[in-house]
């Protein structure tokens, strides 16, 4: 399938309820209002393409955007590519969930993440924390970097509750991400965890909460699924 043709069915799949919704949870226009499920036909089709996720990814389009995400080929994908995406992420599900999943599953999640969290603009430096939870999700203890982890979670602790609206969000998830799936550092999230508490997130016109990072890698580790890692982080 071309860009066009796929474009072409991804309209005829929106729905102005599904955009309505996406709207309210912060998507920019251009979007169509396609459910994920749907965009999973198109997967399915496509299969991974790396040409044509970036020329998807270059139209601006909220659900072209994330499709791009679905169908990116980690292994072809370079840093000036996930630069040029960070760059072009202005709705969240694209800044905190596609560019970071991408980053991570193509190797670079741990490098760009280091880099972005540095960043002024709030898109950026939650892109940047997202992709290190992915990184940490996707990667072996042995080949962790346990000092530089902790160091980021003192940094967390410190700066969560003065930091820019959406970054306090992934910041809280990075927490949630280390006691999930460092084992050496479990006991260490938690701590931090009870000293950061509630965080609070404008989340715009929804029904959306922060979770307690506490109760979850509790819950977690209930199940007994603490260091169990993913094979791929997007979906």
């Amino acid at each position: 399938m071309t860009t066009k043709e796929i474009m072409s069915q991804l309209e005829k799949l929106g729905t102005a309820q599904t955009k309505k919704t996406l709207l309210r949870h912060g998507a920019k226009e251009p979007i169509f209002g396609v459910k994920v499920g749907d965009m999973k036909t198109i997967e399915k089709k496509v299969k991974k393409n790396y040409e044509l996720s970036l020329e998807l990814f270059a139209t601006g389009n909220g659900d072209a955007m994330y499709l791009a995400g679905l169908i990116a080929d980690e292994k072809k994908m370079t840093k000036a590519d996930l630069d040029r995406w960070v760059n072009g992420a202005e709705w969240s599900m694209i800044s905190e969930y596609t560019v970071p999943w991408i980053a991570a599953e193509s190797g670079h999640g741990f490098d760009l993440g280091l880099k972005w969290i540095e960043n002024k603009k709030d898109s950026i430096a939650s892109s940047g924390w997202s992709a290190l939870s992915s990184h940490l999700a996707l990667t072996p203890d042995d080949q962790l970097d346990i000092k530089a982890i902790d160091k980021l979670l003192s940094r967390v602790e410190k700066e969560i509750h003065s930091a820019k609206n959406r970054e306090r969000y992934v910041m809280n998830s990075f927490v949630i991400s280390v006691g999930s799936y460092v084992p050496a550092l479990t006991a260490r999230a938690i701590a931090v965890a009870k000293k950061i508490g509630d965080v609070e997130v404008n989340m715009g016109d929804t029904a959306c909460k922060v979770p307690s990072a506490e109760d979850y890698i509790k819950k977690v580790e209930k199940m007994g699924r603490i260091g169990a890692k993913k094979k791929k982080v997007r979906c």
